[in-house]
């Protein structure tokens, strides 16, 4: 069975208003805020009739994202076998442009067709799944000591574990923004601290004493410096006691060996879409574990097309021993006409074949948008 054709298409989803219930927006992070998101959707086409479907954030702006997928990518993948997702991810050289991102969106739809051709579920492709269920951390934008304080209440209402709260505008506010759930949590919250490359040096090593000399003790201290700062990330892990966790850096190749040779790091955050899909996610995974270095993995406002392939992926990984970030309970709607329920922080892992979602083509259309 042939790849016949790909189609990217562009769409756009409100958040949830922090009003509501379940809402986050505006997510305020420490490069702006969030009310709607667009996504980029990918339909493949195959010889013999099984659509399979890839989900990925839009790069620059929809209109590039989608240029490249139809343009540069979809030649590479037109007329290859379904199962030929190995050659097809390594067969990519461009000398001044990472493109990983865009074959991440595609090999996810290859999964998604191949599970599918072999009525099998993708996690039983990649190796099997360990756990039937995956645990998810809690996400919240920048917000005030006070409603920071009430998001952690509601973290511990839903049944979660663990909450990550972005940073970087104001480290002292972020402090007191810590210090603050944590009171309201009484010890039944870890917590993740991501400025997004926010802090300098002098600042990170402020934020982290000042929580450690209360007592208060982070999960790990999400990529506060610019990305390529192994020196930087080592002498911070030197001089702190908080775990230290590179994201950002993790989107480079090679930058995760760099930072574990220079022993910079504690923990990792992939992505199965910059890693270059599934297959490079668990190589990435592969490194980390002869690293001895902790993995989450990232959310960056997935819809129900890449949460099923994250799903697949992190039940499938060991080395990911930390729960994924999610936003997912904060989208307005989604394009899968069967949105998945967290339960006590946990969502069960499909076993339907492919990713095991089905795609709402009127969902599609209706959050279209025009280029």
């Amino acid at each position: 069975m042939e790849v016949t054709q790909l189609e990217a298409i562009p769409i756009e989803m409100g958040v949830k208003s922090k009003d509501e219930p379940e809402g986050l927006a505006p997510y305020v992070t420490n490069h702006g805020a969030v009310e709607t998101m667009g996504r980029m959707l990918i339909r493949l086409e195959t010889s013999g009739g099984i659509t399979g479907w890839g989900e990925m954030r839009n790069t620059l702006s929809p209109e590039a994202t989608k240029t490249i997928l139809e343009n540069d990518i979809a030649p590479h993948v037109k007329g290859r076998k379904v199962w030929e997702i190995e050659d097809f991810t390594d067969s990519f050289f461009f000398e001044y442009m990472d493109i990983n991102t865009f074959i991440g969106g595609v090999e996810m739809a290859m999964w998604d067709a191949l599970g599918k051709y072999r009525e099998a579920p993708v996690h039983e492709l990649i190796g099997g799944k360990c756990d039937d269920v995956v645990e998810f951390a809690y996400c919240v934008g920048i917000l005030s000591p006070s409603e920071s304080r009430e998001h952690a209440q509601r973290a511990l209402d839903r049944g979660y574990s663990v909450l990550k709260t972005k940073a970087g505008r104001d480290w002292k506010q972020d402090v007191a923004r810590i210090e603050a759930m944590h009171d309201e949590a009484d010890g039944d919250l870890e917590f993740r601290l991501d400025p997004n490359q926010g802090w300098t040096f002098e600042n990170a090593v402020r934020v982290g004493a000042m929580l450690e000399d209360k007592g208060i003790y982070l999960q790990y201290m999400e990529q506060p410096i610019r990305i390529d700062s192994f020196g930087t990330f080592k002498r911070l892990r030197n001089r702190l006691r908080t775990p230290i966790c590179a994201n950002e850096d993790m989107y480079f190749q090679r930058n995760l060996l760099e930072l574990g040779k220079e022993d910079a790091i504690d923990v990792g955050v992939v992505d199965i879409i910059p890693s270059g899909g599934i297959l490079g996610m668990k190589r990435l995974a592969g490194t980390a574990g002869d690293l001895g270095i902790s993995l989450s993995h990232h959310n960056a406002f997935d819809l129900g097309v890449k949460t099923a392939a994250v799903l697949h992926a992190v039940s499938s990984t060991p080395e990911i021993n930390l729960p994924p970030d999610t936003v997912y309970y904060a989208w307005e709607d989604d394009i899968i006409e069967t949105p998945f329920t967290i339960d006590e922080g946990e969502i069960q892992v499909p076993d339907d074949p492919g990713l095991g979602v089905v795609v709402d083509e009127d969902k599609v259309e209706q959050y279209r948008i025009s280029l």
